[in-house]
């Protein structure tokens, strides 16, 4: 009897190994090939297909990615409807203007937040504009006494620059300005006013003070030429046909550069005499 069950539980342990073995390769088969075929098969389901995703700033939908060209066409548009940054000579004597009733299709709008709907520091505003500084120095474009910017001493108001038709075309900037509220600060080798991209920390337009003495110690074709390899423009073209009275200097030189539409930007390399002020700048 003892030996017959013996006999019985090696014949069922010999079945159960017959059915173990295609199991065992049935496994196998699942490890080496299952991965690949669930790719395919979630692949499937993605591909040639819209997907819509909610971003963090809960609206579906992407950020539209501008060329430097147009970034800086719609930039200087939209300046051209606001109140300029400007030195204080230019305040001087351009006067007053209505400000109320500039229209166009460019709106310039103070910004809380960045491109991906979280709320920004003032202090990452001056990190950029210090950023571009010391890239501007580099280049020559800045004298190289240009001192760096503080916290303390400066304001910094993100800005978004917005073609209204069409507002997938708009530029994030920081606008930059030296403290006001400080009497009689010493303004030497300092930045007055910058507007400085939000993404990339280029510098559009500035006004600084500095050591140099004259216009012919300005070499605007260099600064404009520097400048414009800097924010990746291609070259500069010497504007025709300037109007000697358009700045508040006889100090200048005008340069033009691809835009949008079929339209061009004009930049200006400057310099007020007596208080030293060199200034790029794309308005007008």
């Amino acid at each position: 009897m003892e030996t017959r069950n013996r006999k019985k539980t090696r014949k069922n342990r010999g079945k159960l190994s017959l059915l173990l073995i295609p199991l065992a390769a049935v496994l196998v088969g699942l490890a080496v090939w299952g991965p690949e075929e669930l790719a395919k098969y979630r692949d499937n389901g993605i591909l040639n297909q819209i997907q819509a995703q909610e971003t963090r700033t809960g609206t579906e939908g992407y950020r539209y990615s501008l060329g430097s060209n147009e970034k800086i066409y719609i930039l200087s548009k939209c300046l051209n409807n606001q109140i300029l940054p400007e030195s204080e000579q230019n305040a001087m004597t351009r006067g007053d203007l209505d400000y109320e009733n500039l229209t166009g299709i460019y709106a310039f709008v103070a910004n809380k937040k960045d491109a991906s709907g979280q709320d920004v520091e003032e202090s990452a505003g001056i990190r950029l504009a210090n950023q571009g500084i010391r890239e501007l120095k580099d280049l020559g474009v800045l004298p190289v006494g240009i001192q760096e910017l503080t916290e303390s001493s400066y304001s910094a108001v993100l800005y978004s620059a917005i073609d209204v038709p069409d507002p997938q075309n708009n530029v994030l900037v920081w606008k930059i300005n030296l403290d006001t509220s400080l009497q009689n600060a010493n303004k030497e080798n300092r930045l007055l006013d910058a507007y400085v991209d939000a993404d990339t920390g280029k510098i559009y337009e500035f006004y600084a003070r500095t050591q140099i003495a004259s216009w012919e110690a300005v070499d605007a074709d260099e600064i404009a030429a520097a400048w414009a390899e800097y924010m990746e423009l291609g070259d500069p073209q010497e504007y025709e046909n300037t109007n000697p009275l358009s700045e508040n200097t006889p100090y200048f030189r005008k340069y033009t550069f691809s835009g949008m539409e079929k339209e061009d930007v004009v930049v200006t390399v400057g310099y007020y005499e007596g208080i030293n002020e060199l200034y790029l700048k794309i308005s007008k």
